[in-house]
């Protein structure tokens, strides 16, 4: 797996997830990613946004809803970093402001947003 770093950020253990062969391509992906941050002892997950497939980001495929629904299962955060502002898709932009208000998952811009997200 690519290389999983672990952040200590306001006393939370986050793991950074760097390199780009990681593909979450369905939900089994993410359990994967989940179960070996959590051994290296992180509840909460930086991830970019290249890691997940491009379906990742079409609503109608309903990826996004069956990998972040895992997250939300075995309650592990995560942030999800990227430029989100070249998807049009008025539903993408409406569920990524829906999830950044619960705070649950985050789609930010760098990865100090993201470790700010998931700290609070």
């Amino acid at each position: 797996m690519d290389n999983i770093e672990i952040l200590n950020h306001k006393g939370q253990a986050i793991a950074s997830v760097s390199g780009n062969s990681l593909l979450i391509s369905e939900p089994q992906d993410a359990l994967d990613l989940m179960a070996e941050c959590r051994y290296k002892g992180a509840d909460s997950i930086i991830v970019q946004e290249a890691n997940f497939h491009s379906r990742f980001f079409d609503l109608k495929t309903g990826l996004a809803g069956d990998i972040l629904q895992k997250f939300s299962t075995y309650r592990m955060r995560i942030a999800i970093v990227g430029d989100f502002t070249k998807f049009t898709s008025k539903s993408l932009g409406d569920f990524i402001f829906e999830s950044n208000k619960m705070g649950h998952v985050n789609f930010v811009g760098s990865v100090e947003e993201a470790k700010e997200a998931l700290a609070n």
